[in-house]
């Protein structure tokens, strides 16, 4: 049986290609809020970060009523990092909306989040995005869509999706990209016709498989998921089977469903809805939660594992609890089991040393909001250099390898292929956009990977355009990748720095401080233009004497220094050096600070 007032859908796409912007339209033209108009932009994206980067990090849910059916939506996150938010979302909703950007197409993520759909069976809506673009190639954008379908192996009833043209910025949706829409009625007709209603399992006991976690100040810890089957009531007892197979009685303390961007407090659910349960304050996603006397576990979603990882750490530099709130090993203990509950792609462990956690996830952005996450809560650490998890089948050892995806002016195609061909990559295919950029597709080692960004966007002026995504584990190249090992600048005097001391220190490479910042002995204060480390006195000042004043020669000019971001400062450390997180500064040391141990270990090495 099927439960014809409700559809569950969730809206999928690469990266900025729309999905926030139309649910915004979604939300406005349904009126779900009396104040949506004075919300602004992207509402569902209420985390600090997603406003600051941009992109969505969580999946949200929200709902909508349109001709007296209730439709769920959930917004996910489009970036490959954080894959694992929609992994497990799929499996709530009963079809998708398949966002596609009408100039540039299907991407990496596209196909990824297409393929997980496609894998559980759900109906796609393809929405070709963004018609009013002036370089919008729309005919195009649809065979390159229906060729994805058919390459992921879709089946003959899913390759026959509906096509929606919209403009989310305008709010409007069309069947028709010759005749522009005026609002989104077209494509919420077209979700009521084509997604199909949720399927109630009527002779089957309770079950409930929860897939995300809600925290309420009031109600506690709640576990939110898709009601298979049942009918489920508040203060109904409940048995909570763990992903052991472990149960633990319990009770429905408080049940709540979506109602516009709100949770609402109802008495009772019925199958096919989405709901949020109280009442279970160990829950977990992967349990279920079930009927006492038919206690039947519902299969876990699979979440596909993390590929690269890197170390956290107790700050230990000579700053260290200068600005941090929590700097402990048990502070930092405590956060990261607490995010491992909700951030399910994350995977953290305990090593041999009391402060030091082993902490891995699906790629460097996905490592760098929780880092800074836990900056802005107050925490101080300090992290290594990521590296990729080897893994070993059949004696044989594996290592990740991604799809990459370059875009980039023609006039530097020859840096962009040298430097990636250093790191390994194969190149697959070339073609030239509407612009006439070039686009290039490669197969490449997670490793080489890991500070490509950052030599790129060096190489050409900033012009670049890269994503990437995983693609699988493959057998371990034994070439080494050929990427030019970088020298730092290195302060050897811990003290203020000076502009006479940073004039002198800019000769030799490229600053990361300007003058007046606090630096200690082993402090890494800029990047040298050879590659080879160097101690530099960057506090150096100029003095006095009988020969001349302190301030009478010509005026010091200092080049600005870069911006020392959290990406880029895990991008540029090497295997000896760390990056220092405190929520007010951002640094980056050597692993030992002291100039004779740091000669004696490239001895030793060498």
């Amino acid at each position: 049986m099927r439960r014809t007032d409700i559809r569950n859908i969730a809206i999928i796409a690469h990266v900025d290609h729309g999905k926030t912007t139309l649910v915004d339209a979604i939300l406005k033209q349904t009126h779900v809020h009396r104040n949506i108009e004075s919300m602004g932009e992207r509402i569902l994206d209420s985390m600090d970060q997603e406003r600051e980067r941009g992109i969505t990090i969580k999946a949200k849910n929200a709902s909508v009523v349109y001709k007296g059916v209730k439709i769920n939506i959930v917004d996910t996150p489009g970036h490959a990092d954080f894959g694992g938010e929609v992994e497990r979302t799929l499996r709530m909703v009963d079809g998708v909306l398949l966002l596609v950007d009408a100039k540039e197409g299907p991407m990496p993520q596209t196909a990824f989040v297409l393929r997980k759909a496609l894998g559980l069976g759900h109906k796609a809506i393809v929405v070709i995005n963004k018609i009013d673009r002036p370089d919008a190639q729309i005919d195009d954008m649809v065979n390159r869509t229906f060729d994805l379908f058919a390459h992921l192996g879709a089946s003959d009833d899913q390759l026959d999706f509906p096509i929606v043209y919209t403009s989310a910025l305008q709010g409007t949706a069309s069947l028709d990209p010759e005749k522009p829409g005026v609002d989104v009625a077209p494509l919420l007709d077209t979700i009521l016709g084509k997604i199909p209603p949720p399927a109630i399992g009527q002779d089957r006991p309770l079950q409930l498989l929860v897939l995300a976690l809600a925290h309420d100040p009031y109600k506690g810890k709640m576990g939110i998921g898709k009601l298979l089957s049942g009918t489920l009531t508040k203060r109904q007892a409940l048995v909570r089977i763990k992903t052991d197979g472990t149960q633990i009685p319990g009770k429905a303390t408080d049940l709540l469903v979506f109602e516009g961007l709100e949770r609402k407090e109802v008495a009772q659910v019925e199958a096919g809805e989405i709901v949020a349960v109280a009442g279970f304050p160990e829950i977990g996603i992967g349990e279920t939660l079930a009927d006492p006397e038919q206690p039947i576990p519902v299969p876990p979603v699979a979440i596909d594992e993390p590929t690269v990882q890197m170390t956290f750490s107790v700050n230990t530099s000579p700053f260290a609890g200068r600005e941090g709130k929590y700097v402990t090993s048990r502070h930092l203990r405590e956060r990261l089991y607490k995010e491992l509950e909700t951030n399910v792609a994350l995977r953290a462990e305990e090593t041999d040393s009391t402060d030091q956690f082993l902490v891995a996830g699906r790629g460097e952005l996905h490592l760098a909001v929780l880092i800074e996450a836990m900056r802005r809560e107050g925490y101080e650490l300090q992290v290594s250099q990521p590296k990729v998890i080897l893994r070993e089948a059949d004696g044989v050892t594996l290592e990740p390898y991604e799809e990459l995806t370059i875009e980039v002016p023609v006039e530097f195609q020859g840096p962009v292929i040298e430097e990636v061909g250093l790191r390994r990559g194969e190149l697959r295919h070339m073609r030239l956009t509407i612009h006439g950029d070039l686009q290039l597709e490669y197969h490449i080692p997670t490793r080489g990977v890991i500070g490509l960004k950052n030599a790129l966007l060096t190489r050409t002026k900033g012009t670049v355009i890269l994503h990437h995504i995983f693609a699988r584990y493959e057998q371990v190249d034994p070439r080494a990748l050929q990427v030019q090992p970088h020298g730092s600048l290195v302060a050897y005097e811990t003290g203020t720095s000076s502009a006479y001391g940073l004039n002198i220190a800019q000769e030799r490479g490229a600053l990361f401080i300007g003058p007046g910042v606090e630096v200690y002995h082993g402090m890494v204060v800029g990047e040298n233009a050879r590659d080879e480390d160097l101690d530099v006195n960057v506090c150096k000042a100029k003095h006095l004497t009988n020969m001349r004043a302190s301030g009478s020669d010509e005026a010091i000019v200092l080049t600005p220094p870069r911006e020392m971001t959290l990406e880029f400062a895990l991008e540029y450390i090497g295997p000896d050096e760390l990056v220092e997180v405190t929520p007010a500064s951002i640094r980056i040391r050597k692993r030992l600070l002291e100039p004779e141990e740091r000669r004696k270990a490239k001895k030793s090495r060498s």
